[in-house]
């Protein structure tokens, strides 16, 4: 009987609680194979999603089985003069539409996401038609898309949202490999340059990432979309509203040593300013973090978010 207390003592500590810091302030993490939420933080809260908008729109570019050699001149109605961000690729190029459709995926690109749109069928107002129209297919009834590069701040979404839109962006081959390089080469006005990915941890050691998307405005601070495998798992994870990359790929590290088990979680105590702090337990009881607060609600038993299982890249 002592030994079977002692037994049930030690378990105790084993599985014990350890703090782990959340930079960002929404967070949504879901088995792909059974729907089952793992992690979940401020899911449902409708915030803007930035440049996780060129999932989308990809989908839609795609969806309308384009001419993808077909050569596209980036035009100065491509430029961003809403926040005047930069880009490497110059008014008056002629890229293919394949080549587009990587720079705006792999490298962020807002001028590719808005040449992409402009080129589509119908301009503009035929892309933005077919995004309403792919938004209400996915069921994802807390997001407005206004514009193909998530530069404006009416582009909103909620984490739970969000996982639809990855589930479907992972079933396109061309969206997983464009968003899982780590460079390529594009041919710019007759010169090779290459261009980055936009997520570090793409082609880094000991990741298995399946699909990727990073995301920043000022509005919706640093965002991003992955779907990694773990410890034979494959989980989607929705990061919204970090205060720094450093936050968000922190919270990225904690989110696989949560699906694999490992004890220690990483800390940054910069990265950790502006999250609550969430409990994750070896038991693998799934965490919900109320929003302001450092409390923790253990959720026994939650409604499974219904995701289609997807197939990983080869």
């Amino acid at each position: 009987m002592l030994k079977k207390l002692f037994a049930t003592v030690l378990m105790s500590f084993s599985a014990a609680a350890i703090a782990v810091p959340f930079g960002s302030q929404s967070v949504l993490v879901v088995e792909d194979d059974t729907g089952k939420i793992l992690l979940e933080k401020n899911a449902d809260r409708v915030v803007p999603i930035a440049s996780l908008t060129k999932l989308m729109t990809a989908m839609v570019v795609l969806d309308a089985r384009l001419d993808m050699d077909e050569l596209i001149e980036i035009d100065r109605s491509d430029v961003d003069t809403f926040k005047h961000s930069s880009s490497r690729v110059p008014v008056g190029a002629l890229i293919s539409r394949r080549d587009v459709l990587q720079l705006a995926l792999m490298s962020s690109d807002n001028r590719a996401a808005a040449a992409l749109a402009r080129t589509y069928p119908g301009g503009t107002e035929g892309f933005k038609a077919a995004v309403k129209r792919k938004i209400a297919a996915l069921g994802m009834s807390q997001t407005v898309i206004e514009e193909p590069t998530g530069l404006s701040p009416h582009n909103r979404s909620t984490a739970g949202d969000l996982v639809k839109m990855a589930t479907a962006s992972s079933r396109y081959a061309e969206i997983t490999r464009m968003t899982t390089e780590s460079k390529d080469l594009i041919n710019i006005n007759g010169r090779e340059v290459e261009y980055r990915n936009t997520n570090r941890l793409v082609g880094a050691k000991g990741w298995d990432i399946g699909l990727s998307k990073t995301g920043y405005t000022s509005e919706a601070g640093r965002c991003l979309i992955m779907n990694i495998k773990a410890a034979g798992k494959n989980a989607t994870m929705i990061l919204l509203n970090a205060n720094a990359s450093s936050a968000r790929i922190l919270d990225a590290l904690n989110i696989r040593r949560f699906i694999t088990g490992e004890e220690a979680p990483v800390r940054v105590a910069k990265a950790a300013s502006r999250g609550s702090r969430f409990k994750a337990s070896s038991s693998r009881a799934r965490i919900k973090a109320s929003a302001g607060s450092s409390k923790v609600k253990a959720v026994k038993k939650r409604s499974k978010v219904k995701v289609v299982p997807k197939r990983r890249k080869k």
